[in-house]
């Protein structure tokens, strides 16, 4: 401990006496000369004796020397406000704790410090001034003033040179007059807890169930886990607690040097011990590690008799490690492996078939010579362990650290290496990241449509209105109907897009898969020609399912058209139906597919197969691989979004060469009206349009609302307009009776659902067809309103005719 003496030094005389308080002082003597001849002359004055008064003031004189001169042989000092702390106590404390500490007082000077604050930051610079960086010592700095104002401060993540520290700072003393300075190392992420994991976890038992006792010791030679198998033979019961307890007094070593469990005496069987270094966290320079030794992991297998050799123990470690959960493999000292275990070769993509020369054969060409060389240094040098990131074959765009270890005693074996199996994990962020993806690009998508379709609403409501003025024939009606016909076609689109984005319009009905194929069968064998053969097969006893039928005739209508592509000599496109009880789905082990009972459809073909770099693309809107001008990019992803849209899932297949399959799984549908099969009730249509009556009209959009008002007054309506929701109350709370509410969805200020939810207040009976370019589905979930029409963006004239017609019609017969 280093102590400033000036800090301690500070002291001053017992009160009594104040003249010897400072003997340094040039006024003293002559004060005190001063003080004697007034006392002498009071003397004289009084008593009238020039004798008397010249003797007391010699008197006086006298003792004032013998008293200095008594304090300066026997000073009696004490410190200023307290007692002068004891710095070998704290020393001691500060010693026995693996951090740096120092004290500062208030005038900022360093009263003391650790010696490991020294060796940490050397030349012992007083805090806050401990780096030469600048932000550092305005950051510690800070910290001191919010130290001495609230009585502590921490400030984390200081680095050091190879250290990363945390500092805590606390006002102490009696006085509360010094700054107590801790720093501590960030503690790193080590192999350790994971061992302790496996050795207590279930790893830990099931080597104990395969004969393999398994313990791990810190260097200074103390247990620190023990699998149960160890437990119960060096202890005798399992459940026994020796952690923190010396590993060689539960071991022994007879003559022949061999090693038996201490506990079983003579009767024991001799034991083979199998070293594994474990790699610690970085320890920051001068902590106290205890030894010299990092921890490591022991192995102990019993040994046959008879079977003391190396090739036997190397075979006995084989069996050990093909057990463990982690990649493990073993090579020599030429760099040749001798094994690897099934988590190793997982994890480095290696083939059951297969089997590498050597380590390097594993990862790109790049890294080869630093592999080669890691073995060749583990192999011959030291006991030792270390990490060397490599980049595999199979996943040259990630690095990943490979962990080598050198093992003695194992016949041939000089290297053990690890491998993390992370495919799992790669596999899950690439799906998180897609998934992520398709997300932010489904909502993009459904705006973009949304936004067009009020754009599209106008485009084709003019041109009826228009044709309505033009006969066929006419110069400009084919202009018109091209127009329109355009119009209608980015009008798929945006369907499309919305399909996509799980935000299309979906009238879903309980049906058979086999009713639908069997309706799109025909259409197929014309889309697909004579070079390719269409084989449908259906299981049977296959629950109903609930979707759109015209939604998922286009699901297969995509699926086999994109199948005749890849055909282009022809082949066989296959279209199954069959169910999938929940125990069939436990069986396939899942990560996406939740238990439960599915009716699947499998449309495969033969055709050239999809690479895999583009089998995880092909969901994405816009991606093809068709030359430029012959495709969308949409027909996968509109299938993607509607037969999630639907609550099903959809799984793509394919080996190059021998063609690919689709298969989608919809959820069998358990409602009670499940045995009413669906058969689709077609809407009764009157050919008559013309109605009567006062609507009003709500749109925010001024050209969606201007075509609506004149083809609704073309129908013979009376049309009333208002720009929101709240213009629309004022409307209807007018004089005007208002015999149909048509209003937009989505409007500023106040938007449909909340005017229709006042205006039901007051006009009870008011029947309200909604208009908008979302999903139908969507917006009856967000809108708690009964007895509404729904007609979805873009519409012609007559559609909108037809569905003020039908919402008139739902009015109560009282009226």
């Amino acid at each position: 401990m280093q102590g400033d003496s000036r800090a301690v030094s500070a002291r001053v005389i017992r009160d009594g006496d104040a003249w010897a308080a400072d003997r340094s002082s040039p006024l003293a003597l002559p004060l005190l000369i001063l003080l004697a001849l007034m006392s002498a002359g009071l003397v004289v004055y009084a008593a009238g004796n020039w004798a008397l008064g010249a003797g007391f003031g010699a008197a006086l004189l006298a003792g004032a020397a013998l008293l200095g001169w008594y304090r300066r042989l026997y000073p009696q000092e004490v410190a200023v406000g307290e007692a002068v702390p004891d710095w070998t106590v704290a020393r001691a404390a500060a010693d026995a704790s693996n951090m740096a500490i120092a004290v500062t007082d208030r005038a900022g000077r360093l009263v003391c410090a650790s010696d490991l604050f020294g060796e940490w930051f050397p030349g012992f610079p007083t805090p806050p001034h401990v780096t030469g960086d600048s932000s550092l010592s305005d950051s510690l700095g800070n910290a001191a003033r919010a130290a001495w104002r609230d009585g502590e401060a921490r400030v984390e993540g200081i680095v050091q040179g190879a250290l990363r520290l945390d500092a805590f700072l606390c006002r102490t003393g009696r006085s509360e007059d010094y700054l107590l300075w801790r720093f501590s190392p960030v503690r790193q992420p080590s192999a350790l807890d994971d061992v302790h994991r496996l050795l207590t976890g279930e790893a830990g038992r099931q080597l104990g169930e395969a004969g393999i006792m398994a313990v791990m010791i810190g260097g200074e030679g103390r247990i620190r886990a023990a699998n149960g198998a160890f437990l119960l033979r060096a202890a005798g019961r399992i459940d026994a607690n020796i952690t923190g307890r010396d590993f060689a007094a539960h071991m022994r070593v007879d003559d022949k040097a061999r090693l038996f469990l201490a506990r079983e005496e003579s009767g024991g069987i001799p034991l083979r011990l199998l070293q594994v270094p474990l790699k610690r966290a970085a320890q920051p320079a001068g902590a106290q590690s205890g030894a010299q030794d990092g921890p490591m992991l022991l192995l102990l297998i019993d040994e046959p008799a008879g079977n003391a050799g190396g090739t036997s123990a190397l075979s006995y470690i084989e069996t050990l490690l093909s057990l463990l959960p982690f990649g493990l493999a073993m090579a020599d000292r030429d760099g040749r492996v001798l094994f690897m275990n099934k988590a190793f070769s997982r994890a480095a993509g290696v083939k059951p078939e297969e089997k590498p020369s050597y380590p390097g054969d594993l990862v790109v060409r790049e890294d080869q010579a630093a592999v080669a060389d890691a073995v060749r240094r583990f192999a011959v040098g030291p006991q030792m362990s270390g990490d060397v990131a490599v980049r595999m074959r199979n996943q040259p765009d990630e690095p990943i650290a490979l962990s080598l270890a050198g093992v003695r005693g194992l016949g041939e074996a000089a290297v053990l290496l690890s491998l993390k199996d992370n495919s799992e994990e790669s596999k899950l962020k690439r799906q998180v990241a897609q998934a992520t993806k398709m997300q932010a690009i489904g909502q993009l998508a459904g705006g973009v449509a949304h936004d067009f379709n009020n754009i599209l609403t106008a485009i084709i409501g003019h041109c009826d209105l228009m044709l309505m003025r033009h006969t066929p024939g006419d110069s400009d009606y084919d202009d018109i109907q091209q127009i329109k016909s355009n119009s209608n076609r980015a009008a798929g689109l945006t369907r499309q897009l919305l399909a996509f984005s799980r935000q299309q319009t979906l009238r879903p009905q309980i049906l058979q898969l086999p009713d639908i194929v069997a309706d799109v069968s025909n259409l197929l064998k014309r889309l697909l020609g004579e070079s390719v053969k269409l084989e449908v097969s259906h299981g049977r006893n296959l629950g109903a399912v609930r979707a759109d039928p015209g939604q998922l005739e286009q699901v297969i209508v995509n699926l086999a058209v994109n199948a005749r592509d890849a055909m282009p000599d022809g082949g066989t496109l296959n279209i199954q139906t069959y169910g999938v009880p929940a125990a069939k789905v436990r069986e396939m082990r899942s990560d996406i597919l939740p238990p439960a009972d599915y009716t699947a459809v499998r449309v495969s073909d033969t055709g050239l197969g999809i690479p895999p770099d583009i089998l995880s693309k092909i969901f994405e809107p816009f991606f093809t691989t068709k030359e430029l001008g012959k495709g969308t990019g949409l027909g996968l992803s509109t299938v993607y979004g509607i037969v999630k849209q639907s609550g099903g899932f959809i799984f793509a297949e394919s080996e190059l060469g021998r063609g690919a399959s689709f298969v989608i799984y919809l959820p069998v549908y358990q409602g009670a009206d499940v045995d009413q099969a669906a058969q689709p009730k077609a809407p009764v249509r009157r050919s008559e349009t013309w109605g009567t009556g006062t609507v009003l009209l709500v749109e925010d959009e001024d050209m969606v609302r201007a075509v609506a008002e004149r083809a609704l007054s073309r129908q013979g309506y009376k049309v009333l307009t208002a720009n929101d929701g709240e213009q629309g109350l004022e409307v209807l709370a007018g004089d005007e009776k208002i015999d149909l509410l048509i209003s937009d969805v989505v409007m500023p200020n106040m938007d449909g659902p909340s005017m229709v939810a006042r205006a039901r207040a007051s006009h009870p009976d008011l029947p309200v067809l909604f208009m908008s370019g979302y999903a139908e589905e969507q917006l009856r979930k967000s809108i708690d309103i009964a007895n509404v029409a729904f007609l979805p963006k873009p519409f012609s004239v007559s559609q909108l005719a037809e569905a003020a017609r039908d919402a008139l019609a739902m009015r109560p017969a009282a009226e």
